[in-house]
């Protein structure tokens, strides 16, 4: 699929891509460059927390615990 840019840098998601996403009128897009040059676009959920879950790395609470034994450890 393909679309091209206006003289505006507007551009129309095809149909399909909109239908698979549930993407309508409104939508937030978020767009980043890969460090391949890529680039990806990622609809934004409007709830907040929603739009950033799974974002993280993973395993946070038990690094923060980790982090916080060994300052244990090395304190006096």
């Amino acid at each position: 699929m393909r679309s091209t840019i206006t003289a505006r840098g507007q551009t129309v998601i095809p149909a399909a891509i909109r239908a698979r996403f549930s993407l309508g009128p409104q939508q937030r897009l978020e767009w980043f460059v890969e460090a391949d040059g890529a680039i990806r676009v990622v609809p934004v959920d409007a709830d907040a927390i929603q739009a950033f879950r799974g974002s993280g790395q993973g395993g946070s609470v038990a690094r923060l615990l980790a982090e916080r034994e060994r300052e244990r450890a090395v304190e006096p």
